[in-house]
């Protein structure tokens, strides 16, 4: 089997050209699976993006069977390529609310990251297409899911490793300044009150060396940006989330360091 080589990339991506950042420019990179997975970490972007980051989403699939759970009842229901074009509109809607770049879309099979059994290139293809959009956008920091995947999904659990990878590798443009995302256990509980937190996946708090401090504007844009996404939260959802995720980030926003000993409040060198 013949591995792809990051060539490919431009036939893949979804989104125009992304702007290449200044040389004087910080630049953030979150590697997500999902479009709307920026959410448990959105008020640190907003808070990167207003002080002049460059902060860039990465979305790996294209959302064509992630439905939210929760919907507002007669609510009409897209699916496959309808609910894909769907959802790369409502990333975009939520990138433009924290003030992020226009998103890149890998555009791979939602749900499907993993499958090995159908697609035995999928893992080789994901590997090499992020390594050029991290190549080509050379950040200064990236966020990615912990191992955990915040609440153990597969897609999320996938993109976590690869990004590790990359980084572990030296691959051209992945930082070492890799860092873990996860949910909040209060989140979990005010979207999903009836479900509780998955156990097990919830990291001890002793991990979360760095916290990002955000404003009220920050929260207030992580709050319009999730509610871009329709198709997976209810109104409702987002003002339970939203509320419950900030009484649970009175120091910022939590965040692992991939590289123990790290304590700072920042996901940039200082």
């Amino acid at each position: 089997m013949k591995i792809p080589t990051s060539a490919i990339l431009s036939s893949v991506m979804t989104v125009s050209a992304v702007a290449v950042p200044t040389a004087s420019a910080d630049t953030l990179a979150v590697v997500m699976a999902h479009a709307d997975d920026e959410s448990p970490i959105a008020p640190a972007l907003a808070r990167y993006a207003r002080e002049g980051v460059q902060v860039h989403l990465i979305v790996a699939t294209d959302g064509a069977r992630g439905f939210g759970q929760s919907r507002p009842s007669g609510r009409q229901q897209a699916n496959g390529t309808d609910l894909a074009r769907l959802r790369a509109d409502e990333a975009r809607c939520a990138a433009g609310a924290l003030g992020a770049q226009p998103p890149i879309f890998l555009g791979f099979p939602d749900a499907k990251l993993g499958d090995y059994a159908e697609d035995n290139g999928l893992l080789y293809r994901l590997t090499d297409q992020l390594m050029a959009a991290l190549e080509r956008i050379h950040p200064d920091a990236i966020v990615t899911w912990g191992p955990d995947g915040g609440y153990g999904h597969p897609d999320h659990r996938v993109i976590s490793s690869i990004t590790t990878q990359l980084v572990r590798a030296g691959a051209p443009g992945a930082t070492e300044r890799l860092f873990y995302m996860n949910i909040p256990v209060e989140a979990m509980r005010a979207m999903y009150p009836g479900r509780g937190e998955p156990p097990w996946l919830v990291p001890r708090p002793k991990y979360f060396t760095v916290r990002v401090p955000f404003e009220p504007q920050d929260a207030d844009a992580a709050r319009r940006a999730m509610a871009c996404h329709r198709s997976q939260f209810t109104d409702e959802m987002v003002e339970r989330a939203t509320t419950a995720g900030v009484r649970a980030w009175p120091g910022g926003i939590p965040l692992i360091p991939a590289e123990s000993g790290v304590r700072q409040d920042s996901v940039f060198a200082k």
